[in-house]
């Protein structure tokens, strides 16, 4: 899950993720040519993120030889920047939904990367064994969709070459687009809309098939599943304002997806129907003080057998 996994998650978590999909379970309500674009274009807002953490892995990880399994891939955006930092590799893109590894497919023929960015169609953590053995698997937030996060992780494990390495990205901080006081409604209207998205995503773990509830220490987790953990560092994705217009019409967005699991007050309804009017001047489309403030956190792990 590089950049969809988030589709129904980023209604909850948003903070850019991989801008990919990641095997999601249990969404086949979601209309994926309305959501392939979505994605797409929140992928692309934080590639600046995705480029820092993908060449601080390859700085940090062994070079052996194999590909690069996306897993979770969604529209590709991704993908085809891990095609830009490892030039020398063939890169997988790994999502279970058909109409958008059509959008990845359709992106390496734009890009002229026919040759070096390919797709396969899987449901994670399953069908990465039909893959050559990788030298790198990047699980951008794609893992907290699968029920038993150990044996996600050991399947990861199972798709590196001895050397290979893992970059899971889970954890990091929410995603901050306003200023605490808006001049009007009550202040800190993101940290309640917080509250809820908790709520939901706590719902959405424990709706998934083989559900095991458990620390979430990734590093531990991560030796658990025979991988040696190797470094842990968290990222930022700072684009303050005025930002531009892609990035609005992002966090545009991602306001309207957060906003359908938040069930708010009378007065937080208000200010949400303000902030999401296009007619009005203080509303998202027009404020001068929106931002994206996010942070990501990234683990690297090596398998050394």
């Amino acid at each position: 899950m590089s950049e969809r996994q988030e589709s129904r998650n980023r209604s909850g978590h948003g903070a850019g993720g991989h801008g990919g999909h990641h095997g999601e379970h249990g969404h086949g309500d979601l209309d994926w040519s309305v959501m392939g674009p979505v994605l797409e274009q929140e992928a692309e807002v934080s590639l600046p993120l995705y480029r820092e953490i993908a060449d601080w892995a390859a700085e940090r990880g062994a070079r052996v030889p194999g590909p690069v399994i996306d897993a979770g891939s969604g529209p590709g955006v991704v993908s085809a920047l891990l095609t830009e930092v490892f030039p020398d590799r063939e890169v997988y893109a790994v999502d279970a939904e058909a109409e958008l590894l059509e959008r990845a497919a359709d992106r390496a023929h734009r890009t002229g990367l026919e040759g070096r960015l390919r797709t396969h169609r899987a449901e994670l953590p399953d069908g990465l064994e039909a893959l050559p053995a990788a030298s790198l698997v990047w699980a951008g937030r794609s893992l907290h969709h699968v029920g038993d996060q150990r044996a996600g992780l050991a399947a990861f494990g199972r798709a590196l070459a001895p050397g290979g390495g893992l970059v899971l990205l889970e954890g990091g901080l929410r995603p901050r687009t306003l200023p605490r006081e808006l001049g009007f409604g009550r202040p800190g209207i993101e940290t309640r809309l917080d509250a809820a998205q908790e709520e939901w995503f706590e719902a959405m773990r424990t709706s998934l098939p083989g559900t095991v509830k458990e620390p979430e220490d990734w590093a531990a987790l991560l030796e658990a599943a025979g991988l040696r953990h190797v470094a842990t560092r968290t990222f930022l994705l700072d684009l303050p304002a005025p930002v531009t217009y892609e990035t609005r019409a992002h966090l545009l967005s991602q306001w309207q997806r957060r906003l359908e699991h938040a069930e708010l007050d009378a007065v937080d309804r208000a200010t949400a129907d303000r902030l999401l009017d296009p007619e009005d001047p203080a509303g998202l489309y027009h404020r001068p003080d929106l931002f994206l403030l996010s942070a990501q956190t990234a683990h690297l792990a090596v398998r050394e057998k």
